[in-house]
């Protein structure tokens, strides 16, 4: 059985919900799986090292996209 080897490891709350980002490596390869935890129903994403520098301009696009939209509107 193969043990993953823990490289980084970083959580926060937001809102209800607790994430975990951990880059992870095994035989296969280094990777991040991102875990998100919400009354204890866990659900997570791989995403191997390799698309980590496309992960960050998706990431800095959708930031940007966020601030330009401006406050979100209220649902009532």
């Amino acid at each position: 059985m193969a043990v993953d080897k823990e490289i980084f490891s970083r959580h926060f709350n937001v809102e209800r919900k607790l994430l975990y980002f951990d880059l992870r490596e095994n035989q296969r390869g280094r990777f991040l799986r991102i875990t998100e935890d919400v009354g204890g129903r866990r659900d997570a994403v791989i995403i191997p090292s390799a698309g980590l520098e496309q992960l960050r301009a998706v990431v800095e696009e959708l930031i940007k996209a966020d601030a330009e939209a401006g406050p979100p509107q209220s649902s009532g």
